[in-house]
């Protein structure tokens, strides 16, 4: 056969019943010599050590469930499982396993642990007797009916024959009124029997048993009868919990009783599944589908029913946006709708979106824009839960929505404002609410889910809004905690600065945080726009003010915002970080950082590799010029020297570009004369001059940046840099040369055609003679 990799946890069950997870790896079939035969072999994904060997017997019963689960038995107290990441892997398996017995891949069991005669001798019985026979419902016989509903649990054909049997019968009834007078009597031991047969009963995984037991005359007999576990000293006060402490809340009356029996039912069932059976083992979790399903089935109809009644739904929201309300009425009528948006996940996709259809022209979003600017946090938790269901559901509605606000109120009530400030002020520790939040405006800013072909112009136009009504708001807790900055620039001195705005406040920072999260996703995602917020508020210089945070997660932030940047290799960021000198805090950060090797100085090392092996001219210029002197002693990584060896291979290279120009414009009359004497077709030389002109872009921006910087460099930045070295060569005859020779010394990246043949011999060597790049 085929060996066929999958990746799976190997489980084992142990002496408590609990499966024990034996370590991750692939599985394949194959023939293993030791085994004689084709086994099941699981090699750790780790080291590739055997986890699991085990020999396709042809007698093994094997048990696949949930698609992902294959399960066996190879000894009497030795139970394994496999889980598969994959459908499709186990799907492979299984069929190697059927394969090998001789089974059709179709069946869930490969084979049934009764006897194959005594299934015979079932199938050979006469139609009347398919029946199971059940014991006679009386008190001394209910061990004996345990111990028949216990026996059968393994067998598919005989749960299917008990099940008729219970139900031809009208046995359950009966076994409930036993129950009554075993609790009258307080017959212990019949009431523990009657613990047994009812969760056995369940496990027959049958609706229409289940339709009698969860009756309204019989529901709670059953719950009684599973109060009494024998496992347990005492028996749980299950019914007194749900007649007496759970309490039903009709927001608006409910007038149809179908309906509310229908809710009282799904409420009761959905507590006998949570809270009163046991969590079900792996062999167990089939056995409770139907269950699953019962109460699924129960949720669809529930939100059917309301969803119908429109009258209902309108006085709800009649009576959440009434001001009159009381707040304990609004909580009630707040967590109606969490509840009601919550039922609705059952639905079917279609179903689903009339669901929410229906609660958007009833004015769900009106509403929680008023709901969630009140003080009351419970019903503000609620509000923002129906919030992420809204948002998850249909973006586009969300943002068609709020775009119309602002004709009718100012940004103060914006919903989209309503929800910055309720993250911007969540109360919790943690900042759950704040994070919650956070991922539901990501959601409502992402472009990608704005593609809606109905709608066209809805990126254009949202971000548009976004950016006018609300960015401010989402900033403003950065902007407050690093307005200070510029004013106390001058006086804080040395690497070891520490600003004193900086947020130390854990909650704080972990706010900003959240807010710098977003905005390098506005970075990755909306081109325009954000960068035009950039350049207007120097957003970037503000966010770098947190590198100085003793949270060192808030300076990773930071620096990820700018790494975001710089990744976009976009020259007008790149002019914008070069004019504001915005490398500094960072290569602070990393000199304060010290010799420790951490995540901060990972990431910062990061950035300065990228901008090398990007090559990206500018800033690799700007870093090199202005602090390479700081820099050069870091020699555990080889990223500053390759920054200096490309500032050097690019400027040699405009060196000799330029060198090749100015030798044609001395020669320009033999040039000239010789261009003439050629033949027309011989345009050797456009090529050259064009080239030479072209790059020429490079040394004349880049000098007009020098000669800004010469400037920048006789007043105070905060930022000690080491003086450069004037040239010693001769100075070129012409003024607007002068600044960046005696100042910089890039003589060899700013030329002009007059110059002499010696300067040529000057600017090669002018490298090595600036003592503050290698002093």
């Amino acid at each position: 056969m085929s060996d066929t990799r999958r990746r799976v946890k190997v489980y084992t069950l142990n002496e408590d019943r609990q499966w024990d997870d034996r370590g991750t790896g692939h599985v394949s079939s194959t023939f293993v010599e030791r085994q004689k035969g084709i086994s099941l072999l699981v090699r750790a994904e780790s080291d590739g050590s055997v986890l699991l060997e085990s020999r396709i017997s042809p007698n093994t019963a094997y048990q696949k469930q949930q698609d992902t689960l294959i399960v066996w038995s190879e000894a009497e107290n030795y139970d394994l499982a496999l889980s598969f990441q994959e459908k499709a892997g186990c799907d492979e398996i299984w069929e190697k396993i059927c394969q090998v017995q001789g089974k059709d891949p179709a069946v869930e069991i490969t084979q049934d642990p009764i006897d194959e005669s005594e299934e015979e001798r079932f199938e050979e019985l006469p139609e009347t007797s398919h029946l199971v026979d059940l014991p006679p419902c009386e008190l001394d016989k209910l061990g004996e009916i345990a111990n028949l509903v216990t026996s059968v649990l393994s067998s598919p054909i005989r749960r299917e024959k008990l099940a008729l049997a219970l139900m031809s019968e009208g046995y359950i009834r009966k076994l409930l009124q036993l129950f009554q007078a075993c609790e009258d009597l307080d017959n212990r031991e019949g009431l523990h029997h009657l613990y047994e047969i009812v969760r056995g009963v369940l496990f027959l995984n049958k609706a229409a048993l289940f339709e009698v037991m969860f009756s309204d005359d019989c529901i709670m007999d059953v719950v009684g009868c599973l109060e009494y576990d024998p496992a347990l000293v005492q028996p749980k006060r299950h019914r007194e919990f749900l007649t007496k402490t759970a309490k039903f809340k009709e927001v608006i009356p409910i007038t149809d009783s179908e309906l509310r029996q229908k809710i009282h039912q799904t409420y009761r069932v959905q507590y006998i599944q949570d809270i009163i059976l046991p969590t079900p083992s792996v062999f167990e979790e089939n056995f409770l589908s139907t269950l699953t399903s019962f109460i699924f089935f129960n949720k669809v109809e529930i939100v059917s029913m309301l969803q119908e009644d429109e009258k209902f739904l309108t006085e709800v929201f009649a009576q959440l946006t009434d001001e009159a309300t009381e707040d304990g009425k609004r909580r009630e009528l707040v967590n109606f709708f969490k509840e009601f948006c919550a039922f609705s996940q059952t639905l079917q996709p279609q179903n689903r979106d009339a669901f929410f259809k229906t609660l958007a022209n009833l004015g769900i979003l009106p509403a929680l824009e008023i709901v969630m600017g009140m003080d009351d946090l419970q019903v503000r938790a609620a509000a923002t839960d129906i919030f992420s269901y809204l948002v998850e559901f249909s973006p586009s509605m969300v943002r068609e929505f709020v775009m119309q606000e602002p004709q009718q109120t100012d940004d103060d009530v914006l919903l989209i404002n309503v929800v910055i400030k309720q993250m911007i002020c969540d109360t919790d520790p943690e900042l759950g609410g704040a994070v919650q939040l956070m991922g539901l405006l990501r959601t409502l800013i992402d472009p990608e889910n704005m593609l809606a072909p109905t709608n066209k112009t809805e990126k254009t136009e949202f971000l548009s809004f976004f950016y006018k009504y609300c960015m401010h708001v989402l900033t403003a807790p950065l902007l407050a905690n690093t307005a200070e900055d510029r004013a106390n620039k001058d006086s804080l001195e040395g690497s070891t600065k520490i600003n004193p705005v900086c947020p130390d406040n854990f909650q704080t920072a972990q706010l900003l945080a959240l807010i710098l999260e977003l905005l390098t996703f506005c970075v990755e995602h909306h081109t325009y726009h954000i960068k035009n917020y950039i350049m207007t508020k120097d957003l970037l210089r503000r966010v770098l003010v947190l590198m100085n945070s003793k949270h060192t997660f808030l300076a990773l932030c930071a620096l990820r915002f700018m790494r975001r940047i710089i990744g976009l290799k976009d020259e007008f960021y790149n002019r914008y970080i070069i004019k504001g000198n915005l490398f500094e805090p960072v290569i602070n950060a990393l000199l304060d950082n010290g010799t420790r090797y951490n995540l901060l100085n990972s990431a910062i090392i990061e950035l300065f590799e990228f901008i090398k092996v990007e090559d990206i001219k500018s800033l690799i210029a700007h870093i090199v010029d202005n602090f390479y002197k700081a820099l050069e002693s870091i020699e555990y990584v080889q990223t500053f020297k390759g920054l200096k060896t490309r500032y050097e291979q690019e400027k040699d290279r405009q060196s000799q570009k330029l060198s090749r120009y100015r030798r044609d414009a001395r020669s320009l009359e033999d040039d000239e004369e010789m261009w003439f004497n050629e033949d027309e077709d011989d345009d050797e030389g456009d090529p050259v001059m064009e080239k030479s002109k072209s790059e020429e872009d490079f040394p004349e921006s880049y000098g007009k940046y020098m000669e800004a910087k010469k400037g920048a460099a006789n007043g105070t930045n905060g930022k000690p840099v080491p003086a450069a070295t004037p040239s010693a060569g001769p100075n070129s005859a012409s003024p607007k040369t002068a600044a960046p020779v005696t100042k910089t010394g890039l003589v060899g990246l700013v030329d002009y055609p007059d110059d002499e043949d010696e300067e040529e011999e000057e600017e090669e060597e002018s490298p090595r003679k600036r003592p503050r790049l290698g002093s």
